[in-house]
């Protein structure tokens, strides 16, 4: 047990959010949920004791009164897509870089002791020899990528100018329970599995990934809410581990059961970054995080999810 703090966990709704509010309540922090439900639904909540507030982070009286009473801020609210964003910049743009300006100011004029910010590693590095690192030179491409270099620099400046102690973490890719309304690939793959339907690989297979269950992730963030770590400081969360497409669709194909399940090749797709995996060497060192769940495990642990609440009919709403 820890000496509680009150959380605002933006975007707490969602995917992340769910796992890590769960952490949180029961490390004994008490936690506020601001979330707009475009992705997140209150029903992965249901059961946890923690305040929902409806109310999007671009809404400045919203995110102030929002703030009232809280220590910290987790911000997880974000238009999560690649391939979105290259379709709509303008709205990630708005949600992202707009977004967590006005979650970092409102942070400033509160007064809150620390803001962690969920950021990523592969779109924002962009085309670089893995594994990448806090040393590597970032070049997005594309919007998203973009957006959250963007949010890191507000962070650091925020950090600089006014004092306000932020840490960014770049995720790798993230899957596990809660991920139902999710656009992975993994989501993607599980679903053609279901239906009987080829899994699609965009490219020739080569393309790789760095994915990290999202209990890893949520405890990451939890010990950089709990660590007095230095403001403006940016740590990679990772597996360490680099999984191309096409062993990510065998693994998938092996949790399920059906090892021969049909791949289907199409065209590779603007924005995505070709190889990525990342060392988490700095947050083992800052934080004392370490990946808990093998990939073949939490994939098998994924896919029984899956089952049990998402394809299950009388569950479906649990995605």
């Amino acid at each position: 047990m820890t000496d509680g703090k009150r959380v605002l966990v933006t975007g707490g709704a969602g995917f992340v959010g769910a796992t890590l509010v769960r952490q949180l309540v029961g490390r004994g922090h008490a936690v506020r949920v601001l979330d707009n439900y475009t992705t997140g639904d209150p029903a992965h909540l249901a059961g946890v004791d923690t305040e929902l507030v409806e109310g999007d982070i671009r809404d400045v009286a919203g995110l102030d009164a929002a703030l009232a009473g809280i220590d910290a801020i987790i911000h997880l609210a974000a238009a999560g897509s690649v391939v979105k964003s290259v379709e709509d910049p303008v709205t990630n743009f708005e949600v992202n870089v707009l977004g967590t300006f006005r979650v970092l100011d409102a942070a400033r004029r509160a007064g809150v002791q620390r803001v962690v910010q969920a950021s990523t590693g592969g779109a924002l590095i962009g085309d670089a020899t893995p594994p990448v690192d806090e040393r590597s030179l970032p070049k997005p491409i594309s919007p998203y990528g973009a957006s959250k270099l963007a949010g890191e620099g507000y962070a650091h400046a925020f950090a600089k100018a006014y004092g306000l102690p932020t840490v960014a973490l770049r995720f790798a890719n993230v899957y596990g329970p809660w991920s139902g309304r999710k656009q992975g690939v993994i989501n993607q793959f599980f679903k053609a599995i279901r239906t009987g339907e080829p899994m699609v690989i965009f490219g020739d297979g080569t393309s790789s990934r760095d994915y990290t269950h999202v209990n890893d992730i949520a405890t990451a963030l939890r010990l950089a809410l709990e660590s007095d770590v230095p403001g403006g400081t940016v740590l990679h969360i990772a597996s360490g581990v680099e999984t191309t497409a096409r062993d990510l669709a065998r693994l998938c194909a092996e949790a399920a059961g059906v090892p021969d399940h049909p791949v289907e090749f199409r065209p590779s797709r603007p924005g995505e970054v070709g190889r990525n995996f990342a060392s988490y060497d700095l947050a083992s060192e800052v934080l004392g995080y370490a990946p808990t769940i093998a990939r073949e495990d939490g994939i098998a642990q994924t896919w029984q999810w899956f089952l049990d609440h998402v394809f299950s009919t009388s569950a479906a709403s649990a995605g």
